[in-house]
């Protein structure tokens, strides 16, 4: 016997169900809950929902309906919009598909319908009145109401008739032959009679009803499309509307808003531009911080114009930065009187770097065969492949802070320390600039790798960075320039996992010492966010303040970055801040975004506004002269979407390079098979390094622990070897902290190159070049270097 067949809903119910719609890899069927009417499918989480949040419609006038298999059907408009849904039972199925192909054609129809000429019915008159009209609709839906009685009365008679039918028909299959044969045939036609006269009672029912539908049809589509019409006008006019205010306020107020940060600069700021993603119930992944309210506490408007006559109040104001149109900048004079500038020099032949390197393969990434084999495993233990990665070194990344070199080289030719203030602002926000898309982790340096950057021939400048310690990790970085500065940090990296971003927060100062005026200038990173971890895609975003401090004059720049915000109206990894001397009074204003320029502003005069901050401060108007540009980001280079958005200098990093130390990043295996695109063997020679590397830390901690009893030395032995630290594991359990940074490493290894020192400046332990890299290299002799590779 067949199936019997599921009840088929009529053409112009609403259909209402729960079924199975696939989201992703991560979730896969989710329950939702579908409604069926009018020739849309839409869904919602919950039927609560109903009311108030649609997840998603498809038109079924132009959908396809395809059945994979007993439960399984996809709907797709051809377009963007495909579900994946699925029932719980072939039979709940096969109802869904009925009701979709009866509601597929029935708007498909009504479609071809309104796409006829109006000439069957006309829209009612310009003139006629909205009373008249809302009563023309309520009496069709008085008139269409009774119909739809009507065909409820006669649904029922058919159904009572048709039980005594079958009755009937049972009975006199049941008797036998006789007298009695005649007055049964009489009752099952009488029976009949009935059924086929409410048969056709309904069907003139149906009839009239479709009729009149059919004739009000139209002109309700064409009702509801001026409708939508006007409503599409009624927007459109209300975003200019907004646009225009927009306009008219920031003219009012005249330039950029800065935020409330100098008045208490030892405040720490949290913070964390997202992928454009498809706007349903499943893309909820992106992690956004609510715009504050009245945060900002000083205004930037245009100085009064007596500032911009000559004279002499401005004779102070020409010969810093060059602040007047009229004025030639002071690293223009610099450059034309220096006769040891690049122009009066004789042209040495300069050594062609890169340009190129091989594309980064499309490899897919199946996180199973990751996860499958830490099963049991603690989490400090497992290793992370080379898919994550980018082949570029923490040492080389840490070397690129040094992309715009030149605005250090125009701060030494400063006369004053406020103007050099100026240009290490604008250097420490450069530093930013080529993280934008750089989403790929570098590789963790082993204990005593190194990376020397030589650019004394193309732009006078030379670097050093040695990984001191592996436990906590920490890098240190030397560089000293021909032009007169001298550049010194030691980083270790802390991070936060917060399920759907990971936070990064570098801990150690940062030092500039220029030679000719002897100023000292310190600062510290801010965090790094970089958000969509598990699922969608990757961006990062910087956050947090920023105190630039010159030690030896006292002057201060306080920069904010601003973390990035869906309903802020400020454009996006903006930058702000303000220069002072050692009185706390405002000399310059800065403003720009850490991934493409900065400006700074000379200060007139400043006083009190008219509005209030947050706290119920008034603000603190600074009146500037016009905006100059201090730095603008390089483009990237062609095709850099394809190696990694590496820029012009990150691509020359990983060059090879003849007489470099056997610790050379560049000579670093996994790192140099990963860049030309063989990742398989990277990830065996990476996993080979970092056991070499576990063998010689526990050689070196042995070493360590000659003068403890073998008992002794063996319960060692053992904690080593159970808990061993990899180089490119994830380091959860050993996340470094403030105070374990400063409070000493573990390794019990001595740096080649950097020894620890206590800091004058900050007083905190950190390493310091002691000298003798580029005479050993000058030498050729690296009889003193580790073989870590």
């Amino acid at each position: 016997m067949s199936e019997p067949k599921a009840p088929t809903p009529a053409p112009g119910d609403t259909y209402k169900g729960w079924l199975f719609k696939w989201t992703n890899y991560i979730k896969g069927y989710q329950r939702r809950w579908f409604v069926l009417s009018n020739g849309l499918l839409s869904y919602y989480r919950t039927q609560s929902e109903m009311g108030h949040t649609c997840r998603g419609t498809i038109n079924l006038a132009t959908a396809n309906i395809a059945v994979e298999d007993s439960c399984n059907f996809v709907i797709s408009n051809g377009g963007t919009q495909t579900y994946h849904l699925k029932a719980s039972s072939e039979v709940e199925r096969q109802r869904w598909i009925t009701a979709l192909e009866l509601a597929k054609a029935k708007a498909f129809r009504m479609q071809a319908e309104s796409d006829d000429s109006g000439d069957d019915s006309t829209s009612p008159s310009a003139s006629q009145g909205a009373g008249s009209r809302n009563s023309e609709v309520q009496s069709t839906l008085r008139t269409l109401g009774s119909k739809v009685e009507d065909l409820s009365t006669c649904n029922d008679l058919i159904a009572k008739h048709g039980s005594a039918l079958q009755r009937s028909l049972s009975e006199l299959e049941g008797i036998r032959l006789g007298g009695e044969t005649s007055e049964k045939i009489r009752q099952v036609t009488e029976r009949a009679t009935l059924f086929r006269i409410t048969s056709n009672a309904m069907i003139n029912a149906c009839r009239d009803f479709l009729a009149l539908a059919q004739a009000h049809s139209k002109r309700w589509q064409k009702a509801l499309q001026a409708e939508r019409e006007q409503r599409v006008r009624l927007e459109e006019t209300l975003e200019q509307l907004a646009k225009q205010h927009n306009h008219l306020e920031r003219a009012f107020r005249g330039a950029t808003v800065l935020p409330a940060s100098q008045s208490n600069p030892a405040i720490d700021s949290k913070g964390s531009v997202p992928g454009k993603g498809d706007v349903s119930d499943e893309d909820e992944e992106n992690e956004f911080f609510d715009a504050c309210e009245d945060v900002q506490e000083f205004i930037t408007v245009p100085a009064d114009p007596k500032y911009h006559r000559s004279g002499s109040n401005v004779s102070g104001i020409s010969s810093e930065l060059g602040m007047d149109d009229g004025t030639t900048s002071l690293d223009e004079q610099s450059l034309a009187s220096n006769p040891e500038s690049p122009q009066s020099q004789e042209v040495v032949p300069v050594r062609k770097r890169r340009t190129r390197i091989p594309d980064k393969p499309n490899y897919s990434l199946n996180l199973w065969s990751i996860m499958k084999n830490c099963i049991g495993k603690e989490l400090s233990k497992i290793p992370m492949p080379v898919n994550f990665n980018e082949p570029l070194s923490m040492l080389q990344r840490l070397s690129e802070d040094l992309e715009y070199y030149e605005l250090l080289d125009r701060g030494a030719k400063c006369q004053s320390s406020l103007e050099q203030m100026c240009y290490v602002a604008a250097f420490t926000v450069s530093s930013y600039s080529t993280t934008v898309h750089r989403t790929g982790k570098p590789f963790n340096p082993l204990l005593g790798e190194t990376f020397e950057l030589d650019r004394v021939q193309e732009s006078g400048y030379r670097s050093l960075c040695e990984q001191v310690s592996h436990h906590p990790p920490a890098a240190a970085h030397h560089a000293i320039s021909e032009r007169g500065w001298t550049l010194r940090q030691e980083i270790a990296l802390a991070s936060k996992f917060r399920g759907k971003y990971l936070s990064i927060m570098p801990l150690g100062s940062i030092h500039c010492v220029f030679e000719k005026s002897n100023n000292h200038y310190t600062w510290k990173k801010v965090t790094t966010t970089v958000h969509n971890i598990i699922v969608g895609k990757l961006w990062i975003d910087q956050s947090g303040e920023i105190d630039v401090v010159n030690h030896k004059t006292g002057d201060r720049c306080h920069l904010k970055f601003a973390p990035y915000s869906y309903f802020s109206r400020d454009v996006a990894r903006k930058v702000t801040g303000v220069v002072t001397d050692k009185d706390g009074k405002a000399h310059y204003v800065l403003s720009g975004t850490w991934d493409e320029k900065m400006e700074c502003s000379r200060v007139m005069e400043s006083s009190r506004g008219g509005e209030n901050g947050a706290d119920g401060r008034q603000k603190t108007v600074y009146q500037t002269l016009k905006a100059k540009e201090l730095w603008r980001k390089t483009p990237l280079p062609e095709g850099a979407e394809d190696m990694y958005y590496f820029s012009t200098l990150a691509l020359t990093l990983n060059e090879p390079e003849e007489g470099v130390a056997p610790t050379d990043s560049r000579r670093r295996p996994d790192q140099r098979l990963m860049e030309q695109g063989r990742w398989e063997e990277a990830n065996a020679e990476k996993q080979r390094l970092e056991e070499k590397q576990r063998t010689v830390r526990r050689e070196r901690d042995r070493e360590a622990n000659r003068s403890t009893n073998p008992a002794e030395e063996a319960l060692i032995e053992d904690s080593i070897s159970d808990s061993p630290l990899k180089t490119e594991e994830v380091e959860i359990a050993s996340e470094p902290s403030e105070t374990t940074y400063k409070s000493g490493h573990q390794d019990n290894y001595k740096p080649m190159w950097f020894e620890r020192q206590i800091d004058p400046m900050t007083g905190d332990p950190t390493h310091i070049y002691r000298g003798g890299y580029w005479e050993a290299k000058e030498q050729g002799n690296w009889d003193s270097c580790p073989d870590i590779f």
